[in-house]
């Protein structure tokens, strides 16, 4: 940990980006957003800003991040392949996990791509609601060069209030490539 925290020392120390936090909980688990989500820098900046914040991570990868040979170093660093064509059962082995005690920051892209999309993915909300994790609004923000960690939510289970703190939370930050998006889920919908 302590070689990771001056990597990520020395990297915003050179970084064109600025990194910004809120606390982080205190428990050491939650479910880290990361938003807007535009490109593969997106990743450097999400190891950068939690060494910094001097916590360890989990992230879901499509599972082709983890053939050879950079599997075994997407493993160390945290990852979770995730098989995008079948992806039943992901959210039930992660609230597994944490009910059985395992304790870890869980960082997920509820975009889901790099590509625009209309809807974010729900299973961080999922997630979240059934294992009572926080959530953290983690981000990017090229307009004003920053990165880091924002606040801290407990989601309520009404969809549409919740989300409504989250949207105004991105409201404006634009991602690496100056897309932006706005933060909604099919739940929201009245067809839901």
């Amino acid at each position: 940990m302590i070689i990771r925290r001056a990597l990520a020392r020395a990297y915003w120390a050179v970084s064109r980006w600025h990194y910004r936090s809120a606390p982080l909980p205190r428990d050491g688990a939650g479910i880290l957003i990361g938003a807007p989500h535009t490109s593969n820098w997106d990743f450097a900046l999400m190891l950068a800003i939690s060494w910094r914040a001097g916590v360890s991570v989990k992230f879901l990868g499509k599972k082709s991040l983890f053939k050879r040979p950079f599997g075994p170093l997407m493993r160390l660093l945290g990852g979770i392949p995730v098989d995008r064509a079948n992806p039943a059962g992901l959210v039930d082995e992660l609230v597994a996990r944490v009910r059985a005690g395992e304790r870890f920051y869980l960082v997920i892209t509820p975009e889901g791509t790099r590509s625009a999309s209309p809807y974010w993915k729900s299973g961080f909300y999922r997630i979240a609601r059934a294992t009572g994790l926080p959530v953290i609004l983690g981000y990017v923000d090229r307009t004003t060069m920053t990165s880091g960690l924002g606040p801290t939510l407990r989601l309520t289970g009404d969809v549409v209030a919740d989300m409504d703190r989250i949207r105004a939370f991105y409201d404006g930050k634009t991602g690496v490539t100056g897309r932006t998006t706005t933060p909604r889920l099919h739940e929201e919908s009245p067809a839901g």
